[in-house]
């Protein structure tokens, strides 16, 4: 990770915009705020990412997923991609990982495998943490390579970042529009409330076609 100099720059460059909406998210649901590190893992804090697998989003959540987990994903709309939903949702899922473990570095090997593979290797190796499981090496790894970002992130200057306030990411005041009917072109939606589209996808990503429709919602 501090070799990965480039990656890990701009992940604490967007750590300064999204932290302060991830946190208190976390906080209010009880999950421990480490797990932020496990959203810099996932994706480098990037709302559009999209893996080769096809999760996507900061929290990098499988579509099957995110709808178990009470996300809407569709063709309009794809709330994987939403920045608070989507870290309620991977919320719901840490929590229901701990309930069935009770262990937060289990729950942590789970996201990156996935609860089933991580149960039931437990029963066939009769362990009883993570850490003395034989595993892929992806997961292996998963859980130190939190551990290791979250000591960069808290030390940036002792492993060679040196980042001034004004080269991070700046949090964005970004304002709520309620609608009741359905949107045929977001382009003069986005016109009419003063923004342009690219803004308006920009910081709306889960909106994936030009139009919404509320019949989805």
């Amino acid at each position: 990770l501090c070799y990965m100099h480039s990656s890990t720059s701009l992940a604490i460059k967007r750590a300064n915009r999204y932290f302060p909406i991830l946190e208190p998210i976390l906080k209010e649901e009880k999950v421990p705020t480490d797990f932020l590190y496990l959203a810099v893992i996932e994706s480098t804090l990037n709302p559009r990412a999209v893996s080769p697998a096809k999760a996507v989003g900061i929290w990098q959540i499988m579509p099957r997923t995110g709808r178990e987990y009470g996300l809407e994903v569709n063709n309009d709309i794809d709330e994987r991609y939403h920045i608070e939903k989507s870290t309620r949702a991977a919320c719901k899922y840490l929590k229901d990982a701990y309930e069935k473990y009770g262990s937060w570095t289990t729950v942590a090997a789970s996201y990156n495998a996935g609860m089933g593979r991580i149960s039931g290797e437990l029963v066939k190796q009769d362990a009883d943490s993570s850490f003395d499981l034989w595993l892929v090496e992806e997961t292996t790894r998963y859980v130190y390579r939190i551990m290791a970002i979250k000591q960069i992130f808290e030390a940036p200057y002792k492993y060679g970042f040196v980042l001034r306030a004004q080269d991070l990411y700046k949090p964005i005041a970004c304002e709520s529009v309620a609608v009741s009917t359905d949107i045929q072109d977001l382009s003069g939606f986005a016109k009419k409330n003063g923004i342009t589209y690219a803004d308006l996808k920009r910081f709306n990503p889960w909106l994936r076609d030009r139009k919404l429709s509320l019949i989805h919602i």
